[in-house]
């Protein structure tokens, strides 16, 4: 099968540009202020037959929760008290006029080394639900995640029924190994990821592990009453399915936006993605399964297949009843995936751009490179012995030795260039076939490569999955930005039948860009500064499946990136 001819067509008539002139801006000073102290630590925990020494925050596994409500100023001071470098990111935060606080190492900052400490500030304009921050360097958010919940204003109600009681579930991948040797290995290898030794509740993997009959989380549940479930994918490499048995989960809210409701038996949730679901305790009284597995796109990966399980335990169950198995989702089971985004409706989307100013096209996937080691058995593993790679328009991100957002606000030339396609360089049969064969052909370019953006140009971004290694599910992320998903599909994209949703559709700021499909996203670009966008398996991230943009000032102060402050981590 080709590419439809009309695809050529619209490819090049691809990039016009006209500036945007916004509503007038605020600087975001906050309403109250919040502060945390956060101490990168090592701790020991103890997990299914496991002893080992990891990474966290303050001790706690997962992280402390940030609180706050929507208009607040947030300052957390980092102090790195590990040998190990350290950054952390507020994933899904606005970042209004705060480039300088995102957290990914290389791109807005250097890391946080051994014994130094940065301080955070960000104010959280018109955010409000459930978000989540971790480390972002290296393999560390393995183990460093937590959740942000951030209230809406003080008199402000939920546009929802009032729950009873609201729970935060942290979903996570558990190794035996140390995560940051894991990634080492990996990059050595040139081969693929291992899969995780569990899956974790709050930290919990729950009866189906070993030595785990007792490391089980619960909720208490009142008969008759709804609860407010804050569901966060804090894993590394897996996309999730999650369900309770017996009992409907409405989705109310995702990536920290009311959606319209909509009732589900399962979701997936993909890494970096938070949902918010209402559950009424409807059942007879006993002990129900929360349950998490796999989702797995790709061919001949592979995974943990055993599930975490929590327990939903209504008061007057019996301690020692057996919980109700929840049923989830065969672990490629694509269809209640694309139910689940085919359901999400914004519930009010007042910002959603109509008038295209830059029109990007953008293929997401894996490669195959060429193995040019002086040990192949060793570190060309992947298919057919090569290395892999991972790329966005063919380019693989080359993270750079120095903060790119300081390079580029200090004009230092030869860290970075501007010229990252706004099209792919090939245009071929994206899903059903690659330009060459593996591995010899399908290699990418190499680059630290940025796409500029003016000021208030309104965006449009097509996602478009690629089968040269194998077709799969990608949660693209967006830092600094979210984004209306306008639309959706399978196959290779074609502008004269794709159908968008202009009217409610639900804004994220990490999509699931489906397997052997596409996705459309529509932005405003009205944040200064550099911002990173890149697949949240980080396996994909460590492979190059990255990119950042920059966004040029605008006019005065209040579209202007402001200077770094004081404390900026050197590296």
């Amino acid at each position: 099968m080709t590419i439809p001819t009309c695809l050529f067509v619209w490819l090049s008539l691809f990039s016009f540009c006209a500036s945007h002139a916004l509503a007038s801006h605020h600087w975001p000073v906050g309403g109250a202020t919040r502060f945390y102290d956060f101490k990168v630590q090592t701790t020991r925990v103890t997990k299914i037959c496991n002893t080992k020494d990891i990474i966290t925050i303050n001790g706690m596994y997962p992280g402390p929760v940030v609180y706050a409500e929507e208009g607040d100023r947030v300052i957390v001071k980092v102090t790195n008290e590990t040998p190990h470098n350290a950054t952390i990111h507020w994933h899904g935060v606005r970042q209004m006029l705060s480039c300088w606080s995102d957290g990914p190492a290389y791109l807005t900052q250097c890391p946080i080394q051994a014994g130094q400490t940065f301080t955070y500030e960000f104010t959280l304009v018109e955010q409000k639900g459930t978000l989540l921050w971790h480390a972002h360097v290296s393999w560390l958010r393995g183990t460093v995640f937590g959740a942000i919940v951030i209230y809406p204003k003080t008199g402000v109600p939920y546009p929802f029924p009032y729950p009873y009681e609201e729970h935060i579930l942290v979903l996570s991948e558990y190794w035996k190994k140390d995560v940051l040797q894991l990634e080492q290995q990996l990059l050595a290898s040139g081969g693929g990821a291992p899969p995780s030794d569990a899956f974790l509740i709050n930290g919990h993997p729950g009866p189906l592990y070993n030595c785990s009959a007792n490391d089980i989380y619960k909720i208490d549940i009142v008969p008759r009453r709804t609860y407010l479930l804050r569901l966060i994918n804090a894993a590394l490499n897996m996309e999730l399915f999650f369900s309770i048995s017996n009992h409907k989960l409405t989705i109310v809210e995702a990536d920290g936006d009311y959606t319209k409701p909509f009732t589900v038996d399962q979701l997936m949730i993909a890494p970096g993605q938070t949902i918010n679901v209402l559950v009424t305790a409807d059942q007879p009284i006993g002990k129900y399964d929360m349950a998490v597995g796999p989702y797995m796109s790709a061919r001949n990966v592979p995974f943990q297949n055993i599930s975490a399980v929590a327990h939903f335990q209504y008061l007057g169950a019996s301690p020692t009843a057996l919980g109700l198995p929840a049923p989830l989702p065969t672990f490629n089971d694509n269809l209640t995936v694309k139910k689940g985004l085919d359901g999400l409706r914004s519930l009010n989307a007042s910002n959603l751009p109509l008038d295209i100013d830059e029109n990007l096209f953008f293929t997401i996937g894996l490669n195959i490179e060429q193995c040019h080691s002086n040990n192949p058995n060793k570190s060309c593993q992947a298919p057919n012995g090569g290395v892999f790679a991972a790329s966005m328009n063919n380019v693989t991100f080359a993270r750079p030795k120095v903060s790119l957002l300081q390079a580029y606000y200090y004009s230092l030339r030869g860290h970075y260039s501007e010229d990252f396609p706004g099209v792919p360089m090939r245009v071929y049969d994206f899903v059903n076939g690659a330009p060459n064969n593996s591995p010899n052909d399908t290699g990418s370019v190499n680059g630290t490569k940025a796409k500029v953006l003016e000021y208030g140009a309104r965006v449009q971004l097509i996602f478009q999955d690629t089968g040269t290694v194998s077709t799969e599910n990608h949660p693209i992320h967006l830092h600094g930005y979210s984004f209306y998903v306008v639309g959706h599909g399978n196959g290779n994209y074609n502008p004269l039948t794709a159908r968008f949703n202009l009217v409610d559709p639900p804004y994220m700021n990490t999509i699931g860009v489906p397997v052997g499909g596409w996705a459309a996203i529509r932005f405003v670009a009205d944040n200064p500064g550099v911002w990173f966008m890149h697949c949240h398996l980080e396996v994909h991230t460590s492979w190059g499946l990255s990119m950042a943009f920059i966004v040029k000032n605008g006019k005065g102060a209040l579209e202007t990136l402001p200077h770094p402050p004081a404390d900026m981590p050197k590296c």
